[in-house]
């Protein structure tokens, strides 16, 4: 189940135009999730490390998703919430925003985001 502000915050970051892609560690197939939770139409791609048999904070699956958008790294926004592993994404030239400590209910922080690429 997505936090309460991932679809609100992914559906105005879409109303923006902007193309938006994940990096997954996920051992398993997110995309059956993005579906299950009526996500699936907001988000342009994933890239998830079994498929790629590499992890984060390998640099090539952050650049294979910026090239999977059809996005400059140096124009790319990574959100995660590993400084390490997400915190990668800066050797490629990627900025990143580190969410807080995870929370298990409410809202996870990603209203920032919209001030972020505003």
């Amino acid at each position: 189940m997505p936090y309460s502000d991932t679809g609100p915050t992914l559906h105005a970051l879409r109303v923006r135009g902007l193309r938006i892609g994940i990096v997954s560690d996920f051992a398993w197939d997110l995309r059956v999730h993005l579906a299950h939770a009526g996500l699936e139409d907001l988000i342009d791609g994933c890239v998830i490390s079994y498929e790629q048999g590499r992890e984060k904070p390998d640099p090539q699956l952050f650049l294979k998703a910026c090239a999977d958008l059809g996005a400059d790294p140096r124009a790319t926004l990574m959100v995660g919430d590993n400084p390490v592993r997400d915190g990668a994404a800066t050797a490629c030239g990627l900025r990143a925003y580190i969410l807080p400590a995870e929370q298990r209910t409410g809202d996870r922080g990603l209203a920032e985001v919209l001030r972020l690429v505003a």
